[in-house]
């Protein structure tokens, strides 16, 4: 049986997640494995945190035949038991273990004040006006039963009033 070393895909539509994976050659991209070997998520911000091997499982496969695929090849390179980068990825790794630190919000810069509707401002006006008029001829209703009738203080002719 010709073992091979390569990436099963995972995840979903437009959010690819990688096994690496020790299969039967002649086994589909995405089916059945022998072993599970890492994972790979090209999500992941920090280029030198995306990649986690189990190096001393992929250097037995290696020393027993099999063939890892170029994308894998490259990946054990660099962070595989003698890894070219192992220091950054075990610092990324660190660092993406550690909570975050977000700062307070502190005060707001900027507050809009809510708007009015101009629907509402016309209604509240309309009712306004006649309540004002209203009030105008209370105070002056004593002051009109001893002036003139309205059609006097027009410039008109008076009428005598008839009881």
């Amino acid at each position: 049986m010709a073992v091979a070393i390569r990436m099963k895909r995972m995840g979903r539509k437009n959010r690819a997640f990688y096994r690496i994976c020790a299969t039967d050659r002649r086994s589909p991209r995405d089916g059945r494995v022998i072993e599970v070997l890492g994972t790979y998520d090209p999500s992941v911000p920090d280029t030198d945190a995306r990649c986690l091997l189990n190096s001393e499982r992929v250097n037995y496969w290696l020393s027993v035949g099999a063939q890892p695929s170029d994308a894998v090849r490259v990946l054990v390179k660099k962070y595989g038991h003698n890894g070219t980068r192992l220091k950054e990825m075990e610092q990324a790794r660190a660092k993406l273990s550690m909570p975050r630190v977000v700062p307070e919000a502190g005060e707001p810069v900027f507050v809009p004040e809510p708007k009015a509707e101009p629907g509402a401002a016309a209604a509240v006006a309309v009712t306004a006006a006649p309540v004002e008029a209203a009030a105008e001829s209370v105070v002056d209703a004593p002051a009109a039963d001893a002036a003139a009738s309205p059609a006097a203080e027009a410039g008109g002719e008076s009428q005598p009033e008839q009881a």
